[in-house]
């Protein structure tokens, strides 16, 4: 980890802003969903939810690749169980979706606590999410098209966001809880070490926050080889 490295994921770990997400609502192309979590990644936000569509998790992660690293993805077994989820943190749900209540996206106050709910590209926003939204929101159209692609109606919808969220000084300070700041910038100074953990069910080692190093290294992986292999141990 270089000194400048850390300085830019500092950086950008400042700029999160923990209540403004994405909820996908079965949106089901591959590169739509990237381009989704991309544009998560590059407008601020520290995290997005999705009920995903029968193919799964795991077909979409693997096209998705990097963008998995800087935004974590929240995923739910249904549409009403995200919207509850949401809602029980304060969330304001605004759904991109053309209704007859619906009203020009850059109408609505994007600095509350609040969610942008994008719906698939076959039925758009699920009934039941829509009535439970609070706001319906478009985006002009001006052209003979009647629709956006669903990816890139959210990147226009984030950036709108931002701008609201830029005026009113809220990406001027850190906003991320301090144990949320401290686990992500873990995982992104040591992300090997991240992966080894997840997949043999291990808490993460002591860190150094200031560095970004790990703190004894050395003596933590010699403490997890007699913990996963005793018998090695005992045979040395």
């Amino acid at each position: 980890m270089t000194p400048e490295r850390l300085v830019r994921i500092k950086e950008i770990l400042d700029r999160r802003q923990p209540d403004l997400t994405v909820l996908t609502d079965q949106v089901h192309k591959p590169r739509n969903l990237s381009a989704i979590i991309r544009s998560c990644d590059a407008f601020g936000l520290s995290s997005m939810h999705a009920v995903w569509p029968k193919e799964g998790y795991r077909a979409f992660r693997k096209t998705a690749g990097g963008s998995f690293n800087w935004v974590t993805t929240h995923t739910h077994p249904t549409m009403t169980a995200a919207v509850e989820s949401l809602k029980s943190r304060g969330h304001k749900l605004y759904a991109a979706q053309l209704s007859d209540r619906a009203v020009d996206y850059r109408e609505v106050d994007f600095t509350v606590p609040c969610a942008v709910i994008m719906g698939n590209e076959v039925e758009g926003v699920s009934p039941a999410a829509a009535d439970e939204a609070d706001e319906h929101i478009v985006i002009p159209m001006m052209g003979m098209v009647e629709s956006l692609n669903v990816s890139s109606a959210c990147a226009i919808i984030l950036a709108e966001a931002q701008r609201q969220r830029k005026a009113a000084g809220m990406y001027d300070q850190r906003r991320l809880p301090d144990d949320e700041y401290l686990h992500l910038l873990f995982c992104w100074c040591q992300p090997t070490v991240k992966r080894y953990c997840d997949d043999r069910n291990l808490p993460y080692p002591p860190f150094d926050p200031e560095t970004g190093d790990l703190i004894d290294g050395v003596g933590w992986m010699e403490a997890v080889r007699k913990l996963r292999h005793p018998h090695l141990v005992e045979e040395s």
